[in-house]
């Protein structure tokens, strides 16, 4: 079982960086289209900044 939870240790670090790209993207998409989608844009690049945040308090 320390084998599994091991790998899935190391993994958690690039499958929140995936999630990051598709935050950014998705919300430069919205920023960008304006109307009432802008404050969802910034959530989203919002959720990246805390995302990258816990990256880094992760491997540190």
């Amino acid at each position: 079982m320390d084998g599994a939870m091991e790998t899935l240790a190391k993994l958690a670090p690039t499958i929140t960086m995936l999630a990051v790209f598709a935050l950014v993207f998705g919300g430069i998409r919205l920023v960008r289209a304006g109307d009432d989608s802008r404050t969802k844009g910034v959530l989203m690049l919002v959720c990246a900044a805390v995302l990258v945040g816990n990256v880094l308090i992760w491997t540190l």
